[in-house]
């Protein structure tokens, strides 16, 4: 495998470089080698990325909590005639 020396002599990019990194959880090289991939068009970004800040969150919630929350919610799926109709009683 090649190597190359690269110089960041742009604090914005390297900053760049380095948020990439944290974000994503890997190391400086495989940061600057994402990069570069995306920048060539070899591997484009997804456009569904939201990010995982909330990762952490994820698979957290007991079964009593789910139920509490599916129960909290559910009015949210109803769905009132009124408010969807042109005036006319819904047959």
């Amino acid at each position: 495998m090649r190597q190359i020396t690269i110089r960041l002599t742009d604090e914005a990019l390297q900053k760049a470089v380095e948020e990439t990194a944290r974000r994503e959880d890997i190391s400086l090289n495989k940061a600057v080698v994402r990069l570069l991939r995306r920048g060539a068009g070899l591997d484009p970004e997804p456009d569904d990325v939201v990010g995982n800040a909330l990762d952490h969150l994820f698979g957290t919630w007991t079964e009593e909590e789910y139920q509490e929350f599916e129960e909290a919610v559910r009015i949210f799926e109803e769905i009132d005639p009124d408010e969807w109709s042109n005036g006319e009683t819904p047959a």
